[in-house]
């Protein structure tokens, strides 16, 4: 059986697609995960989506409910979630519904075999030219650096709780999970890739490609960067092991 699982559905105006997004992962980990809970955030929606997501939380105890009262973010709903997560571990299903059962299925077998699943998709031709391009070419710049090879960093990433609960918060934005990946990789945590299919948009539009989604990206690579070369120099100016060595023996 597949460890338990708590998942964080972000949803920001989503109020046709939540309900749908919710039995998506109900369907997905019937019979197939010994416990989970699906923690969704009504992220300052200005539609139906609190009022639906209330009432899967009645039919539901697995489901439970937070209201923000102004949009703060899917980064921010993803760190929230995983301070509340009771569960192994956390994963992130957005509430658009473009995360199809198989994929949330995969995703869930994969539980137990590494500290991070990061997934990519296998079907990118579905998405519009703009963002296809736009997320090769981001792929490409985290790769480039922080000398990873990674094939996607915004994807619906399985990550043991605790581990992501452990490090720093701040990146509450739209390139969060590029921030937990290329620091989970620093610390040489292992990291599998598996490939899943991406769903189409039911209802509504993406908010992905947007003035504020791009900022804060920038802001985000910049101060990730940072902190590798902060790192770099801290393991330049210690001493080897062998030279730690040889002192302790003088």
């Amino acid at each position: 059986m597949v460890p338990s699982i708590s998942v964080i559905m972000p949803a920001l105006d989503e109020e046709e697609n939540l309900a749908p997004a919710v039995m998506t992962v109900r369907n997905a980990f019937a019979n197939r995960v010994s416990d989970y809970e699906i923690i969704i955030f009504d992220d300052g929606s200005s539609d139906g989506t609190g009022a639906v997501a209330e009432s899967l939380a009645r039919a539901d105890p697995r489901v439970v409910v937070v209201h923000h009262p102004r949009p703060m973010g899917i980064g921010r709903c993803y760190r929230e979630g995983v301070g509340r997560a009771r569960f192994e571990y956390a994963l992130m299903v957005p509430g658009d519904n473009e995360v199809p059962g198989e994929a949330v299925a995969i995703l869930a077998g994969q539980a137990g075999t590494a500290d991070v699943v990061a997934p990519y998709f296998v079907n990118p031709e579905i998405r519009p030219i703009a963002r296809r391009l736009l997320s090769r070419l981001f792929t490409r710049l985290v790769n480039r650096l922080f000398g990873l090879s990674l094939r996607y960093y915004n994807g619906p990433c399985l990550i043991r709780t605790e581990l992501v609960r452990s490090l720093p918060g701040g990146h509450d934005g739209f390139a969060y999970m590029a921030a937990n990946l290329v620091r989970l990789a620093a610390a040489s945590h292992r990291i599998v890739q598996v490939g899943i299919p991406l769903g189409v948009r039911q209802a509504g539009r993406s908010k992905a490609l947007s003035l504020r989604n791009s900022l804060d990206v920038a802001r985000t690579l910049r101060a990730l960067y940072g902190e590798a070369r902060a790192r770099r120099r801290g393991r330049s100016a210690r001493p080897s092991a062998r030279q730690g060595g040889d002192e302790a023996r003088a």
